[in-house]
């Protein structure tokens, strides 16, 4: 396939570089990529808030997990589709700038910024507080800072590094879950010695498989949708693996299956073993292990969740730094962002990232539980309209793309039927969303928050339109 001009509008050949043409560090393998895109759709969600969409649901949150993973598969594979014609540090900021204009992509890029840096402190607090739960003796300020300090270490380091880190995070999380995956089924098919199989009675004892009917269903959905983000971050890496579009294509590839054994697999366990009404749902996996019996289940689920929000952490404030750069490369960040280190890293980008991680959780500790719940309330909703922005993106840059006849190197399958029921249970969520009081609100802030950086990336554009126009008058 020739090599186009990637700074073209829509999906053009395939490029490594972003609009500006940075010489960014292709040093990401295909199994870090791989295995990134396999460990970003395992987080602290999954491992500790999983019961709470159990507890709104019963045995039908499984329903809830299939309709969110649904949507995620869909929305991978559109954004797959544009990453492998045009790698960019951007993503889907520079797609939706391609598909509808420089305010929309600014608009998206920063908006998940500020949500990306806002999530980076509060994971680092999280992951200390959950660690000094087993070891009180750990003061949670330090190991916070600690945290902070580690990860941006690593990501000044090079991108190798980050890939390496979160290759062996992914590990770690993977291991875990097919271990949990695997002592549940011994269980269940009463395997383990001294220990009776609870069988399959909690499926539909305690008012039934959906016990709170589609309300509780749609509860659930609120819930679970949430703790797929983040997988966003492989089209972001991309940019910097060694054969963008290839490895992409593989890593989404593996996005449905992992779902089904990872979520669905861990979920039948979960609700094969605890009842859905029990209090003990509150550390879902941890419940599953004493009942099987297994020593020490409750520390060693809460390493592998301290593990999962460090990993978080690390790719979070990876994509924040990468999004800025992409923002300053394209004139919607100041220029200093867009500078590289000798090893060809964004630092100044990196340290802007994560500065407001260290403020925010400073500001978290000096007040605990008060400043980072509010900062989460306002960008909470910020993952729904950058996914309903990608395919809407997706949808403008394919059909231009077909009407061009540009030869794409990984197209996604079911254009336009799976694009637009993409978009269809989107607006199932938004709907379901404004009806909830208890996340209407977030939305409603999310919605707000987007419009004044609308607001303000039209008004600094017309800006710089008016100074470079006084320019070439003079």
């Amino acid at each position: 396939m020739s090599h186009l001009d990637p700074t073209a509008p829509g999906l053009s050949g395939q490029s490594s570089t972003d609009p500006a043409g940075a010489p960014l560090q292709h040093a990401l393998k295909p199994r870090q990529l791989i295995m990134m895109g396999l460990g970003t759709a395992i987080g602290a969600g999954l491992f500790l808030g999983s019961g709470v969409g159990i507890q709104a649901a019963g045995p039908a949150v499984l329903v809830s997990y299939l309709i969110a993973g649904a949507l995620v598969i869909i929305v991978m594979h559109a954004l797959g589709e544009m990453a492998a014609a045009r790698p960019a540090s951007g993503a889907f900021s520079v797609y939706a700038a391609d598909a509808f204009g420089p305010v929309a992509g600014a608009t998206v890029g920063w908006l998940w910024w500020l949500q990306v840096v806002i999530v980076v402190a509060a994971e680092s607090v999280g992951a200390a507080g959950l660690l000094a739960t087993l070891w009180p003796a750990l003061p949670v300020p330090w190991l916070s800072l600690g945290f902070m300090l580690v990860f941006t270490a690593i990501n000044l380091l090079g991108v190798r590094n980050f890939g390496e880190f979160e290759f062996w995070f992914a590990i770690v999380k993977v291991v875990a879950i097919l271990a949990f995956i695997g002592i549940g089924i011994a269980l269940l098919l009463d395997w383990l010695p001294d220990v009776a199989s609870p069988g399959w009675s909690h499926f539909t004892a305690h008012g039934g498989f959906a016990p709170n009917g589609w309300a509780g269903i749609g509860a659930a959905l609120l819930v679970v949708v949430f703790a797929f983000g983040g997988t966003e971050i492989v089209a972001i890496a991309a940019a910097e693996s060694e054969h963008p579009g290839r490895s992409l294509a593989r890593a989404i590839r593996t996005v449905a299956w992992r779902i089904l054994v990872f979520y669905l697999g861990s979920l039948a366990v979960i609700i094969a073993v605890v009842p859905w009404t029990s209090e003990a749902l509150k550390s879902p996996f941890a419940a599953v292990l004493d009942v099987a019996r297994i020593p020490g289940a409750a520390a060693a689920i809460t390493l592998v969740a301290v593990v999962a929000l460090l990993s978080a952490l690390n790719a979070n404030l990876y994509g924040a730094s990468r999004m800025i750069y992409s923002l300053a490369q394209r004139g919607e960040a100041p220029r200093a962002l867009a500078r590289l280190s000798a090893r060809r890293v964004p630092v100044a980008a990196v340290v802007a990232s994560v500065a407001f991680g260290f403020l925010t959780t400073a500001l978290e500790l000096r007040w605990p539980g008060k400043v980072l719940p509010a900062l989460l309330n306002l960008v909470g909703s910020t993952c729904l309209m950058v996914w309903t922005i990608t395919l809407a993106s997706q949808w403008v840059l394919r059909r231009r793309a077909d009407r061009a006849g540009t030869a794409l190197p990984f197209r996604m399958a079911g254009f336009p039927q799976l694009t637009l029921a993409g978009l269809g249970i989107l607006a199932l969520i938004f709907a379901l969303t404004l009806l909830s009081p208890a996340s209407r609100t977030q939305l409603l802030s999310t919605v707000v928050l987007t419009l004044a950086i609308a607001g303000v990336c039209r008004w600094a554009q017309h800006r710089r339109a008016t100074v470079a126009a006084r320019g070439n008058a003079a």
